[in-house]
């Protein structure tokens, strides 16, 4: 498996939404509250904020808690937003990126997938918890093929290469099983996940089939492993390692004509930073083990440790660089972005090299950011592609 062309150029997965995006996804849709946890510490603090901004405005148009009906005809929300989905890929085709994606505009956060295609989930009651949703019955395919529909339409309206993500069952059972809520469906987590990996390969057995280019599995939660001053999810590292990759092997098993790509990081808290720190060195045996053809790896903020990490990584291995701090409100300038690049270099050939954000923009719709904030960070990541290009291609 190769890349298009050294340095490719792409987004994580998630675009901001902008305004007429939340309106037309809440006119058919109720938001519950969401709460998130900040670094450290679990907080009352809704996600529905402006950046940088731990107030609750509920009086402002920006807050989408149990926001009602705002007059969009229902049976016009799907033609309305794959107008916008078709907004979100002209701005990444004007940015003049490798890789499009559907900025994530058709979900309300990247895990939300799940309740999509499956029945079993209701409403989050925990407090403090930022995942929306717990499973509390077994769960069924209701919309098999659902992400196949939208990557065809990615695949229509774009001449570019195209990448739909979808969550590991891992970060799934980490997040939306819980002892107190989900054990009358669900006896272990285990179990809960071992019924969403066939569910998740028909979903990857469909996305083939639609065309798309890329197919990469979201795996923030394995991040966790990095940071020693954290309590695995389930009280041992090398036994959520090995579930984390085995689930995940079982997830892409037999899954041919896409590449298939692993994304991790250090979760996003907007302009208020990460969760974890550490660098890739604890996990890097298990990153071996796992058959997917790229890695989507976080490098630009100082706790992400080392570049030289990859040259651990086999050769047939591509890497997503993260060489842009999607969190932070700084634009980094195209030199800033080569020189990072150049440091990788020295490690791995720029063959093997892509370029991206650490993480999705906006990984939920409550994360509200400026759009062209965006923009200009991927306007000068594709910059950085054309110096990197013409000096090491």
């Amino acid at each position: 498996m190769k890349l298009s062309k050294s340095f490719e150029t792409s987004m994580v997965g998630s675009f901001p939404r902008p305004a007429p995006v939340r309106d037309v996804f809440t006119s058919n849709s109720k938001i519950a509250p969401i709460k998130i946890s900040t670094p450290g510490q679990v907080e009352e603090i809704s996600v529905d904020i402006i950046k940088g901004d731990t107030k609750n405005k509920k009086n402002e148009h920006d807050v989408l808690i149990n926001h009602e009906s705002n007059g969009i005809n229902e049976h016009l929300n799907s033609n309305y937003m794959d107008g916008l989905v078709k907004y979100a890929v002209l701005l990444q085709e004007i940015a003049g990126l490798d890789v499009v994606t559907d900025g994530e505009w058709r979900r309300q956060a990247y895990t939300h997938v799940i309740d999509d295609l499956c029945s079993g989930f209701t409403q989050d009651p925990r407090p403090g918890i930022r995942f929306g949703l717990i499973v509390t019955e077994p769960i069924s395919a209701k919309s098999p093929g659902l992400l196949a529909n939208d990557a065809k339409f990615l695949v229509n309206n774009s001449n570019r290469l195209t990448k739909i993500s979808v969550p590991s069952p891992y970060i799934l059972g980490a997040r939306l099983w819980d002892p107190d809520y989900s054990t009358k469906a669900y006896p272990t987590r285990e179990k809960f996940i071992d019924d969403l990996v066939p569910i998740l390969n028909y979903e990857l057995q469909q996305l083939v089939k639609s065309g798309i280019d890329i197919i990469q599995i979201d795996e923030p939660d394995m991040a966790v492993l990095l940071d020693p001053a954290k309590e695995p999810i389930y009280g041992d590292r090398e036994y959520d390692l090995k579930l984390g990759s085995t689930k995940i092997n079982e997830m892409i098993h037999g899954i041919d004509g896409a590449r298939t790509a692993m994304h991790m990081c250090r979760w996003n808290s907007l302009n208020r930073g990460w969760h974890w720190e550490g660098g890739y060195e604890p996990i890097i045996e298990t990153l071996k083990s796992i058959n997917v053809n790229q890695f989507f790896m976080e490098f630009s903020i100082p706790v992400a440790g080392s570049v030289s990490i990859l040259k651990e990584l086999p050769e047939d291995k591509l890497i997503g660089l993260g060489c842009l701090d999607p969190r932070s409100e700084l634009i980094p300038t195209a030199e800033d972005i080569v020189k990072r690049v150049e440091e990788a270099l020295k490690y791995v050939s720029p063959d093997r090299i892509g370029l991206n954000p650490d993480c999705g923009f906006a990984p939920d719709i409550r994360h509200n950011i400026p759009l062209d904030e965006c923009y200009a960070k991927l306007v000068n990541q594709v910059k950085a592609a054309k110096i990197l290009e013409s000096k090491h291609s």
